[in-house]
């Protein structure tokens, strides 16, 4: 409890914890590698403790203190100088569970984070900040086809397979002319924040260059619930706004997107796999 000793007294000598009874929680991290406390002041949760490698530390603050106007995102409260912890506003309410409807969770995200993304210098690297950088858009997709491809196998027929990967080719000329912006990278249910069956938050960033479809399709097909046409099409025509985004590419990203989540699943989230098997059954009709 050394390390932790170290920043409660660096927060007090900050004046942030206002001389009151202190409890510290450790916390279920889930998918994030590095170890979190809930900070806890007078009974009530007020803080995040994230310690992490700095490369992670350092792109979460970076990520955070961008977005800082943003509502569902946390605000930084003391960052160390050698980024070994981030300290950040506790959201209350539980990840995964009791979201509502992917209608409601997904137009929150659209109007609260989705549509004020920053664009990136088009000299800027695709990919994830702390990752490999790739020269384009289309080579980081290669390699999650291929991610997936390994992880999925005989899951599904090898005709599949090799429309998806035909599939990453046609989107080429689509990403070529792309825009670059600063997402978020992570953005399934995992890392929102729900309470009262709404979503009022958004944690863990990964953070990313890439076109702002990504984190749009990457959360639509973060749970297997109501992957349908239905909707898809009024989340799709709120995220996009005046861009000229045609029908035929969304349902093209959301295909990939689809297949790339079923080899994450497999590995990780094994009791969604059927779910998101007739999902695929529905959707694989566009590929023929």
């Amino acid at each position: 409890m050394k390390g932790n000793d170290k920043i409660i007294d660096v927060l007090e000598s900050k004046g942030l914890l206002r001389n009151a009874e202190i409890e510290l929680k450790r916390m279920n991290s889930g998918t994030t590698s590095g170890i979190l406390y809930t900070l806890i002041l007078d009974k009530n949760p007020v803080y995040v403790i994230k310690m992490d490698d700095p490369k992670i530390i350092s792109s979460t603050k970076d990520f955070l203190r961008a977005y800082k106007e943003i509502s569902v995102i946390p605000d930084v409260i003391y960052a160390d100088e050698n980024d070994n912890y981030i300290v950040y506003t506790y959201i209350p309410g539980e990840t995964h569970h009791n979201r509502g409807s992917k209608l409601e969770w997904m137009t929150i995200l659209i109007q609260e984070l989705f549509t004020k993304y920053n664009k990136i210098n088009n000299d800027s690297s695709w990919g994830r900040v702390n990752g490999i950088h790739r020269s384009t858009w289309t080579d980081f997709n290669n390699i999650s086809f291929q991610l997936a491809h390994e992880s999925i196998g005989n899951h599904l027929p090898y005709e599949d397979h090799s429309r998806v990967k035909e599939l990453v080719e046609k989107l080429r000329d689509y990403h070529n002319q792309e825009d670059k912006y600063y997402l978020h990278g992570d953005t399934g249910i995992h890392n929102f924040v729900y309470h009262s069956n709404k979503l009022v938050g958004v944690i863990d960033p990964s953070p990313l260059i890439g076109p702002r479809i990504y984190d749009f399709t990457y959360a639509f097909c973060s749970s297997p619930d109501s992957l349908d046409f239905e909707t898809l099409q009024p989340l799709f025509n709120l995220w996009k706004g005046n861009l000229p985004f045609t029908e035929k590419r969304l349902i093209d990203e959301v295909i990939f997107q689809l297949y790339t989540r079923i080899g994450v699943c497999i590995k990780v989230h094994p009791q969604d796999f059927s779910s998101y098997i007739q999902a695929w059954s529905e959707w694989r009709e566009y590929l023929y």
